[in-house]
């Protein structure tokens, strides 16, 4: 809901980047967006710190 209390209409893609940030455990996604669109996302598999 936006500050002055209208909705958010949400697209297709943008409901699915929400289901899968949900369903990450832990880690990180790099969200791909091209044309104000989301057109892929990148989940970082392995990161190493010494």
């Amino acid at each position: 809901m936006r500050e002055d209390g209208s909705n958010i209409i949400l697209t297709a893609k943008e409901k699915k980047i929400i289901e899968l940030i949900r369903a990450t455990g832990y880690g990180e996604l790099k969200i791909i967006i091209q044309n104000n669109e989301p057109v892929r996302i990148e989940e970082i598999t392995r990161s190493l710190k010494l």
